[in-house]
């Protein structure tokens, strides 16, 4: 395959300079302006009179923040699915389908073409961040290996179509991307996971793969398949993708995944990229260390917005943007969209790291708040105490669930359940104690409501861990129609009826398995 990597190294020389002369306070007040005056014209134009807002300041006080549900209503069920200036000019042409992770509602996110060149200006910044840290790069000699949903979308309404947003990316993909992208058409329209794995294990032996992009959880599953397939007994991704130079992953918080993708890894020269993509637009790209965080994509026809996450359902939470944001503060992420959605809450929780450049880290999801009996457990701490946890057991953990268990009696204690699938089984009772200790340990460090809650058994017991047998998480999304793809496993759930059903799915598998 001709290696058009020196063509990509001529726009990374000009990218680079753009990028280290940007001023990001008026790269983001020239992305909102840019906004208002598309959307002049339309009814959320006309019912908030945009064409009078000058400044951001001007713009928090007219537009409100609102949720998925109050745009649903106001603007897109009506008319669903042809949508006309609602908050976009024209027909909305297409609709990225995403599932509330706990609640399991069904989203339609609109996907314009503004949109489409938003995520593909993102996709050439991660390859400009690969190149700048790998001057050598080949990228461009072989294919892109992105392990997604299916392509295969649903016609809502003569020329309006909905789908996996993965599936819509592929179906976008600028004529030059789509060269270097696998897997083709044929096997991209795959549906059934389980299928899809097991075909694109055998075809992906054929190509050469120079990046591989996924959530990790999936692709993990897809790598053990390829291994399996294979017959690849030393576990190493370089004896199967020898040309393999970047591995993207994002969706979930990585410290979990870490360890096993290293091991993956070794004796290769492949790299890993973490990436933050939504269904609502393109956030932020790793352009350096994994310490250092994700660069926000200040000039990518998105305007952001920061709400301390304490204040985020309060009658007037204060609205940060990029000019006044503050390192470690935990704050709820507000979109302003070339979709059409304006000061939207899509739902996650970052932290800053730095603010010039701006990156940050995501921290989890404004409902992912593990706060049942006030003591206020965020995702990021979760994901460090189990993290911490396992290095100190030397065991790996696939996934993981926790939910509240409520006592049964004003004189009893609540407590915190957890769900945990290990690589390699069930630990050992006197490891899984350890485990348990040190996980307890490190949320007391980090959390101090967390603290005063467990000190002498004031409010909470000591944690409890279910071990699942292997492959139950899997089975437990493909029970509820959510393998593969963009799903993820939610990590706090506070729906008790879904967590039952976990719950009663785990008791199940291991009285089967």
């Amino acid at each position: 395959m001709l290696n058009l990597t020196p063509f990509l190294k001529l726009y990374k020389k000009r990218r680079l300079k753009q990028l280290s002369s940007m001023n990001i306070v008026e790269a983001q007040q020239a992305q909102l302006q840019n906004l208002l005056n598309i959307t002049s014209q339309t009814a959320f134009g006309k019912d908030h009179d945009v064409n009078s807002l000058s400044t951001v300041e001007d713009y928090q006080k007219a537009v409100p923040l609102r949720s998925y549900e109050e745009f649903w209503t106001k603007y897109f069920e009506a008319g669903f699915p042809i949508v006309e200036n609602g908050t976009w000019p024209g027909r909305l042409p297409c609709y990225a389908v995403s599932s509330g992770t706990t609640s399991g509602t069904t989203k339609y996110i609109p996907y314009t073409k503004e949109m489409q060149q938003s995520n593909t200006k993102a996709g050439l910044d991660l390859l400009v961040y690969h190149l700048q840290n790998r001057p050598d790069s080949r990228i461009f000699a072989g294919k892109s290996f992105i392990l997604g949903g299916s392509t295969d979308l649903v016609e809502q309404a003569p020329g309006i179509f909905s789908g996996d947003l993965s599936g819509i990316s592929v179906k976008t993909l600028p004529f030059w991307a789509r060269l270097r992208y696998f897997p083709p058409k044929e096997l991209a329209l795959i549906k059934d996971w389980e299928e899809k794995i097991d075909v694109l294990a055998k075809a992906s032996r054929k190509e050469t793969i120079t990046m591989l992009s996924g959530v990790p959880s999936w692709l993990l599953i897809f790598i053990n398949a390829l291994f399996k397939m294979h017959n690849i007994e030393s576990q190493k991704l370089v004896d199967v993708f020898p040309d393999l130079e970047m591995l993207v992953h994002g969706g979930v918080n990585f410290a979990p995944y870490r360890r096993q993708f290293e091991e993956l890894l070794e004796g290769s020269h492949a790299e890993l990229r973490e990436v933050y993509p939504a269904s609502e637009g393109f956030i932020a790209i790793a352009d350096g260390r994994p310490e250092q965080g994700m660069r926000l994509n200040v000039d990518h026809n998105i305007f952001f917005e920061f709400v301390p996450l304490e204040e985020l359902h309060t009658e007037n939470p204060t609205r940060h943007w990029i000019q006044n944001v503050e390192p470690g503060v935990n704050y709820a992420i507000v979109l302003t969209t070339c979709a059409g959605f304006f000061s939207y809450i899509i739902g996650d929780t970052v932290q800053f790291l730095e603010t010039n450049p701006p990156r940050l880290i995501v921290t989890g999801r404004t409902s992912y708040y593990l706060s049942a009996f006030g003591e206020h457990v965020i995702e990021d701490e979760l994901q460090d105490a189990i993290a911490t946890a396992s290095a100190l057991v030397d065991a790996t953990v696939i996934d993981y669930s926790v939910g509240p268990v409520f006592p049964e009696s004003n004189q009893d204690l609540g407590r915190h359940e957890y769900v945990i699938e290990f690589e390699h089984g069930p630990l050992e009772e006197e490891q899984l104690s350890v485990f348990i200790d040190a996980l307890d340990k490190k949320l007391c460090e980090r959390n101090e409501d967390y603290e005063g809650h467990r000190a002498d058994g004031f409010g909470l017991h000591r944690p409890e861990v279910r071990q699942a047998a292997p492959g139950m998480f899997a089975a437990w999304m493909k029970s509820r129609g959510k393998l593969g793809g963009q799903h993820k496993v939610p990590r706090v759930i506070n729906d008790l009826e879904l967590l039952d059903n976990l719950l009663s799915f785990q008791s199940e598998y291991q009285d089967n398995g």
